[in-house]
């Protein structure tokens, strides 16, 4: 074998010892990938039970039920769909009607989303950015900040600068 054939040989079997792995590595991380959708997204694209994902939107008034065992009923909605969510546990302290959600967990045959953990926002200028994006896109919420910027590109008169003191 030539020195050219050896080195090459080399190169042939790097390569492949790396695709493997590469590969090995694709293959265990597609059992932890988790995917976020909306309201909308599942109901439409008929995600099958089983399916770990994150929903995520706002919890819908008047459907937060408490029962026995820490046991918490309620809807996520994107205020276009609304898929029922179930969840047995403590939940934050801010979350309630209205407020922004991300639930992580499988939905049921019966079409009902179990989680097995729920994430809230945590104060009055933050939503999670699935959640804000989905919401977005249907032109249901905005941010404050986006709405300064659009007040600006609207003409929005700019503040006046403040006056100079005489002899400064």
């Amino acid at each position: 074998m030539t020195r050219k054939q050896r080195r090459l040989t080399l190169i042939g079997s790097a390569l492949a010892v790396l695709g493997l792995a590469a590969g090995l590595v694709l293959y265990a991380l597609n059992d932890t990938i988790v995917f976020f959708h909306g309201p909308t997204d599942v109901v439409e694209k008929g995600i099958q039970p089983g399916v770990r994902f994150r929903i995520g939107g706002l919890v819908k008034e008047g459907s937060l039920v408490r029962g026995p065992n820490q046991l918490i009923r309620f809807e996520v909605t994107d205020t276009n769909k609304a898929v029922p969510v179930t969840y047995q546990g403590l939940l934050p302290d801010l979350f309630r009607e209205g407020q922004g959600v991300v639930a992580e967990g499988a939905l049921q045959p019966s079409g009902e989303f179990k989680a097995d953990s729920v994430l809230a926002k945590h104060d009055e200028n933050y939503m999670p950015k699935e959640v804000a994006d989905s919401l977005k896109q249907q032109g249901v919420w905005q941010h404050a900040g986006d709405k300064a910027k659009d007040a600006g590109a609207k003409g929005a008169a700019p503040k006046p600068a403040a006056a100079a003191k005489p002899g400064a």
